[in-house]
């Protein structure tokens, strides 16, 4: 294996490795009273 292959194989991993994952979906009513908790600070 060619040291390029490699290092391409750990930039790729390295990369899978430190994605965000999104979390559960959130339904439209915890949209809704998360957006309503933010307009009563401002």
């Amino acid at each position: 294996m060619s040291h390029q292959k490699r290092r391409d194989e750990a930039a790729w991993k390295s990369r899978k490795q430190s994605q965000n994952p999104h979390g559960k979906i959130k339904s439209l009513a915890q949209y809704a009273s998360e957006y309503d908790a933010e307009q009563g600070t401002k």
